[in-house]
């Protein structure tokens, strides 16, 4: 049983810069389902989970809500077939700053990892895999599991909690580059550190008033966690 249990977004927090490949998926998989060209273009994608992106592609592109529905199960499991099918380059390159140093660091103290991301399941884990940071992490909640980012991260609590890997005094802490992130951790009632890693306006994430705000994880006082 740990003391700690430390959440991570993906895109922003621990990779930056990884491509088009993930945002490519989810448009070939609304194409090819539906038969509809819905592009993603104008489609506010930073903080957001995939299912959203998605019912927003096809809003745009006026689908029909029921049809969007009924095809959205089909879409996500040729989004996340697609992704795996495609060549993604070797990500090490585009891990953040102080990543992987801080998760070795925290593995080290027995600190609790897991994920609480926006993406599908199978392209979360092949992303962190091709940029060999995968490994640090126990399990996650993923953009298909919840309709929100704060429903996401009690889905990680409560699956800790459930398989017995933290205590009712253990310490939670959700660290991501968003405000869609800092307001899950106040949603879910943990320590919200938010990181300056991703496209969000510093002063977005002041108003948003994380707990902690860094410039990177270099700056990440394991004490805190």
């Amino acid at each position: 049983m740990s003391a700690s249990l430390v959440l991570f977004d993906i895109d922003g927090t621990l990779t930056r810069g990884v491509g088009p490949h993930h945002l490519i998926a989810l448009e070939r998989a609304v194409h090819q389902v539906t038969g509809v060209a819905a592009p993603i273009e104008g489609i506010p994608v930073h903080g957001m989970l995939d299912c959203i992106i998605l019912a927003e592609m096809m809003r745009a592109a006026g689908i029909p809500h029921a049809d969007a529905e009924r095809a959205m199960p089909d879409i996500i499991e040729a989004a996340q077939v697609l992704y795996l099918a495609d060549m993604i380059p070797d990500l090490r390159g585009k891990r953040c700053p102080g990543v992987p140093d801080i998760l070795e660091e925290l593995a080290r103290r027995d600190v609790l990892l897991a994920l609480v991301t926006g993406n599908l399941t199978r392209i979360g884990w092949h992303k962190l895999s091709k940029a060999e940071i995968h490994h640090h992490f126990r399990f996650g909640a993923f953009g298909e599991m919840a309709p929100t980012r704060g429903e996401l991260a009690k889905l990680a609590i409560q699956q800790a909690r459930r398989e017995g890997l933290i205590g009712p005094q253990s310490k939670i802490s959700l660290i991501g580059d968003s405000v869609n992130d800092v307001i899950a951790a106040q949603h879910a009632g943990i320590q919200s550190i938010a990181v300056r890693t991703g496209i969000t306006p510093l002063e977005d994430l002041h108003a948003a008033t994380p707990d902690v705000l860094l410039d990177d994880l270099t700056r990440l006082d394991p004490a805190i966690i």
